[in-house]
């Protein structure tokens, strides 16, 4: 009986095929289905740049309107401005799929976040803006020398799926630039405070973007390698919080909230250069060494390096998104098969070149519309805000 009813299926599915083919209904709409899935990732990255990063940065006592403020500033920045430029072609040719130019553009943004975490609580609102227009068009031109072969200085793009390199480590290296022109001895010598309803806040933030993060790597990528992909960021985000936990008791004694909410993302960091190549195996050990390399530079060198240079980088995006992108984009040389280490290294050269430059112009700029007069506090440009 089971084998008549097979019999009796083949009719339907013949007439299925010839309707298939007859409407053109194949490439097409395979085409809309995947820009429909990639859609769904930018949702994802979007909830990131406004609830993740925004709720992360609040965690300084005083300063959470501001913080959320200005998130919403530069993304509402950052996204329009790269889309502009991108359709004018200015750095290579347009992105062809809307989708792709929006999923690029938030990126973007999120590099733009990382390096204004590095001078949260200095900037006058209307400053977060101006970096935002500073920072986008540098971002590109960073990208398409990277990846886009612009200016001819590299033969082949760089391998960096997930943005160790292109949008962590940069916008890092941008912060610092901007952080050396930006930071007086009055804002070094303030201290951060936070609170436990601030740190809780916080800590929702990195549970956002601990959550989506798997769709931030595999936005782009081939859908058939979005399986593995999700995966090993799910499974280098795990080696991070474990290694976060464990580095963080054996440094301070003490578990610290700061060291959770922020290293444990140091696996997704390191993890975006080869998101789609690596083994789970492979995966983990990243994000266990990306967590205790974050965490280690939260309690060890991070008040040095403060300390040495006199600057201060609030969120600590050096320790989360500088030295564990390095590691990510260093980790292909020895994870990516038929890589050019050459190219690799150059390209990480490249993007710290730029990144300094114009960070340190950016910061220059940024200093000629004033200063704050008390860092670290909302009341300065809030109403009904006590002091």
């Amino acid at each position: 009986m089971r084998k008549f009813r097979w019999l009796l299926m083949f009719p339907i599915v013949f007439v299925g095929l010839v309707l298939f083919a007859s409407t053109g209904w194949g490439a097409e709409n395979l085409v809309s289905i995947v820009a429909v899935q990639k859609y769904s990732r930018a949702i994802h990255i979007m909830a990131m740049l406004l609830v993740g990063f925004g709720f992360l940065m609040v965690f300084i006592k005083k300063y959470g309107r501001s913080a959320v403020t200005a998130t919403y500033l530069l993304v509402s920045t950052a996204i329009p401005l790269y889309m502009l430029i991108n359709s004018m072609g200015i750095f290579g040719d347009p992105q062809p799929f809307e989708i792709d130019r929006l999923i690029l553009a938030e990126f973007a943004a999120a590099s733009l976040l990382i390096c204004a975490g590095a001078m949260l609580g200095r900037l006058k609102m209307i400053q977060y803006i101006i970096l935002g227009i500073l920072f986008i068009p540098c971002y590109m031109l960073n990208e398409w020398i990277l990846t886009g072969g612009g200016l001819g200085l590299m033969s082949q793009g760089i391998t960096d799926t997930g943005g160790s390199i292109l949008i962590h480590a940069f916008g890092a290296f941008f912060g610092l630039g901007v952080v050396i022109t930006m930071t007086t001895l009055k804002e070094f010598e303030t201290p951060i405070k936070s609170s436990v309803t601030s740190d809780q806040f916080s800590m929702l933030g990195s549970m956002v973007l601990w959550l989506f993060w798997p769709s931030f790597c595999a936005a782009l990528v081939v859908p058939k390698l979005v399986p593995l992909t999700v995966v090993n960021v799910v499974i280098a985000l795990c080696g991070a919080t474990v290694a976060t936990y464990f580095v963080s008791v054996a440094l301070r004694r003490k578990i610290s909230i700061a060291d959770i909410a922020n290293a444990s993302l140091a696996g997704g960091v390191a993890i975006g250069s080869v998101c789609d190549y690596a083994t789970h195996g492979t995966s983990f050990i990243i994000g266990i060494l990306a967590g205790a390399l974050s965490t280690y530079s939260f309690v060890v060198l991070l008040p040095k390096f403060q300390n040495i240079i006199k600057k201060v980088d609030t969120c600590g995006v050096m320790n989360l998104h500088g030295l564990p992108g390095l590691m990510g984009g260093i980790a292909a040389i020895f994870v990516v098969k038929g890589i050019s280490n050459t190219t690799q290294l150059s390209g990480i050269a490249i993007m710290l070149v730029i990144a300094l430059a114009t960070g340190f112009i950016t910061g220059k700029i940024l200093a000629l519309f004033g200063r704050r007069t008390v860092p670290y506090v909302d009341a300065e440009e809030f109403v009904d805000v006590e002091t």
